[in-house]
């Protein structure tokens, strides 16, 4: 990253401290997904000066367009589902804040992510760069239809509810490669595929956890 001192201080880097406390007791033992959250300057993420504390509480906040930075906690469980290893190749469909790729970023993947909502895209591109997340390659788009030209992908994961596991999402996967996504209407199950051969996967299914709905096309 590339942030000045004075934009990430010595009460930030506590709070984050703080936090991560917090995610790891709730049960993320992932030693690599909690120092990546250490690192990520979280309150620089659509977060006024006035809203500093809710940057670093474990909740969700909102961030316009009827999205939300995701919490913490989700942000820190989809993570660890995911294993990531570095240099992998990882996308990300539902950039809204960026925190979540920034993470990704963090950890040493090389993040593609896809945003439907066209002033979050516009906001957050830029921003990403700022902070010195300028490798994480960001486009506007349907995330049910993913980035087929970049594909395939080692690991998908997508960030709001699914309503179904979309087929596109799939086929972009490598042989062995895992979507993370959550998946249902009012709750969604956290479910992780696997796909074992070019037409077979299988599936797991992990806790339940609310996101805003994914929705079809792309909004201007």
């Amino acid at each position: 990253m590339n942030i000045n001192d004075n934009r990430d201080t010595y009460l930030h880097k506590g709070m984050r401290k703080k936090l991560v406390e917090a995610i790891a007791k709730r049960g993320i033992i992932n030693k690599t997904v909690l120092e990546a959250i250490n690192q990520v300057p979280r309150h620089l993420y659509f977060f006024d000066s006035v809203f500093l504390e809710k940057a670093y509480e474990d909740k969700a906040f909102p961030i316009g367009e009827e999205q939300t930075i995701s919490q913490p906690y989700t942000v820190a469980y989809q993570t660890s589902l995911l294993e990531i290893k570095k240099g992998e190749k990882i996308l990300e469909v539902g950039t809204g804040s960026g925190y979540q790729a920034s993470v990704l970023a963090q950890m040493g993947a090389k993040v593609y992510t896809i945003e439907r909502q066209k002033k979050l895209f516009e906001k957050t591109k830029p921003m990403l760069a700022d902070l010195g997340y300028a490798t994480i390659k960001c486009f506007y788009g349907d995330g049910f239809a993913g980035l087929p030209t970049f594909a395939p992908f080692d690991k998908i994961v997508v960030t709001a509810a699914a309503p179904f596991i979309p087929e596109q999402l799939l086929k972009q996967l490598k042989i062995n490669g895992w979507l993370v996504i959550p998946v249902g209407e009012n709750v969604q199950s956290m479910k992780r595929i696997t796909r074992v051969s070019e037409l077979n996967w299988t599936e797991e299914v992990f806790a339940d956890f609310k996101f805003v709905p994914m929705l079809t096309g792309k909004s201007s």
